[in-house]
């Protein structure tokens, strides 16, 4: 295949799985491509590369045999895509992107990893293209369509298991950066504190955001690219609390503006206002010094400013 896999994909799947095994699956991926196109059945044809992308896998702009839209996901074994497309198809369409079943799904299964082929949405039209106020409330409706009981016998993790594989790092980065310890202390014992109890075990986006609600045709807005995991709606409203974080720290009231946020986000969907802050509060620690483990150092330095605020 004729494409250039969007940079901003290489440069995560570099930081997420080390650059010789991002470098093999992106030497391999015009074959797997090809492979997957396949497996949609004969006729099926690209029409371009989705872009930025997304940081996990490769999003194709396809038609098929009869000029049908649609969008060919594509990723590696270790974005899991086996458990996205568990989701979706319990989600069936509700509030998300909806599966659209190949002709072989074994051979899809197989090529690259994971293969998804979903319904062509807007890639272009998020909800962070509109003014603040009404991004919130349309992601407020949006997400609560996803919080469902999930399926019998399902392999989700647990939002406790999902966590706790991550506080090690966590530790490792306040023993290098002895002014990391206060916020890392207060988001662990938050934790400590949230998983000891949890309220309800439901289904859950795994990283619900702005950017991840799209344009549709079949209804205003659905999800994509959800992380699923089961738990309490506090943890998957918590990356939503710091959406536009960017804009925040530029703003003179950023921090009342983040804890109006909180409350209003608590009150329009009955979540715990504590819950919420406790798992915000570890979110965002959490996502800033991975960040900063990375490299990423003006992203992470924002994120944990905003850790701070809370």
């Amino acid at each position: 295949m004729g494409f250039e896999p969007p940079q901003r994909l290489v440069r995560a799947l570099g930081e997420s799985y080390g650059d010789t095994a991002a470098g093999d699956w992106l030497a391999r991926l015009p074959g797997l491509t090809e492979q997957a196109l396949a497996a949609t059945g004969p006729g099926t044809t690209v029409e371009r590369v989705a872009a930025p992308g997304g940081r996990s896998s490769l999003v194709l702009l396809v038609r098929d045999a009869e000029g049908a839209p649609a969008a060919l996901k594509l990723a590696p074994a270790g974005a899991e895509p086996e458990l996205e497309r568990a989701a979706l198809a319990h989600w069936n369409g509700w509030g998300a992107v909806k599966l659209i079943p190949s002709p072989d799904e074994a051979v899809a299964a197989d090529a690259a990893g994971g293969v998804l082929l979903l319904e062509r949405l807007h890639p272009e039209v998020s909800l962070r293209s509109l003014p603040e106020a009404k991004a919130l409330l349309e992601a407020a409706g949006t997400v609560r369509r996803l919080w469902v009981d999930p399926p019998t016998g399902h392999a989700f993790e647990t939002v406790a298991e999902r966590t706790g594989l991550r506080t090690d790092a966590m530790l490792a980065s306040a023993a290098s950066d002895p002014a990391l310890e206060p916020l890392v202390s207060a988001a662990l014992a938050a934790r400590a504190e949230l998983v000891a109890h949890s309220p309800e075990v439901l289904l859950l986006h795994g990283n619900f955001r702005q950017s991840k609600v799209l344009s549709g045709e079949r209804a205003p807005w659905l999800t994509v690219g959800p992380e699923p995991v089961v738990g309490e709606r506090a943890y998957d409203l918590a990356r939503l609390v710091r959406d536009r974080v960017e804009d925040l720290i530029a703003s003179p009231g950023g921090a009342t503006t983040a804890r109006r946020r909180v409350k209003k986000l608590a009150e329009a969907l009955d979540v715990d206002r504590d819950r919420l802050h406790g798992w915000t509060l570890f979110r965002a620690v959490e996502s800033g010094t991975r960040a900063l483990a990375a490299g990423r150092r003006q992203e992470g330095e924002v994120t944990l400013e905003f850790a701070g605020w809370l």
